[in-house]
């Protein structure tokens, strides 16, 4: 309806062009139209294919239209290969949709995915990183930053992330579970003992819980 009102409106005023200058502009508006329209199907058409599992299908169908300077196809063909296995060809199309919009939280947690089927952890860490400095606080990023610390054994890193969430998140089971582990880790025996006994109050009889506290007897 809008669009229909803005095409409308520019008519009325390319009405007092000169002809052969208004054939132009029509010639030029008509294309764009078409353009946008034919994106709007493929996209349609690649929603159709990917509920029945027919990701080579919908990836067709946006490649059938793409552009190398579009975020959105280059996000959704990122989705698509990795949804079909093809994983470092996923990352290829993330990392140009990360160029493309450097600010954008979407395409980098796209890449990870992928990244990670990989076993490709720096460019994870690295990626989590870029997210961080937009986002701060966000709490899965934390969470999962802190995982990947904890896992290198960088516990003081690990505490930080997960301090970080369990400040926001108080009583949220899984990131009380691993900030009471890096506690534990570093020494902190009181603090890890305390944190251990309210994750007893979330999954009372919990065994990673219980063999953190028989560490500590």
């Amino acid at each position: 309806m809008i669009n229909n009102s803005i095409k409308y409106l520019v008519l009325q005023k390319l009405s007092t062009m000169n002809k052969p200058f208004l054939s132009i502009i029509l010639i030029l508006i008509s294309s764009v139209t078409f353009a946008q329209d034919a994106v709007e199907e493929a996209f349609s058409k690649s929603y159709t294919f990917e509920k029945t599992g027919s990701y080579s299908s919908a990836i067709a169908c946006i490649k059938n239209i793409y552009s190398a300077s579009s975020y959105e196809q280059n996000l959704r063909l990122g989705y698509l290969h990795y949804e079909a296995g093809l994983n470092a060809e996923s990352m290829n199309y993330y990392s140009r949709a990360i160029i493309i919009n450097p600010n954008a939280v979407e395409p980098k947690m796209g890449y990870v995915y992928p990244a990670s089927v990989m076993g490709k952890w720096d460019d994870v860490v690295k990626q989590y990183q870029s997210i961080l400095k937009l986002d701060p606080k966000n709490t899965n990023v934390n969470y999962k930053m802190g995982l990947i610390q904890y896992n290198r054994k960088n516990f003081q890193l690990a505490y930080k992330h997960f301090e970080l969430v369990v400040g926001l998140y108080p009583f949220d089971y899984d990131s009380l579970l691993m900030f009471a582990w890096s506690n534990l880790q570093l020494g902190k025996s009181a603090e890890a003992k305390s944190l251990f006994k309210k994750v007893l109050l979330l999954s009372p009889r919990d065994k990673s819980a219980l063999d953190g506290l028989a560490l500590l007897k």
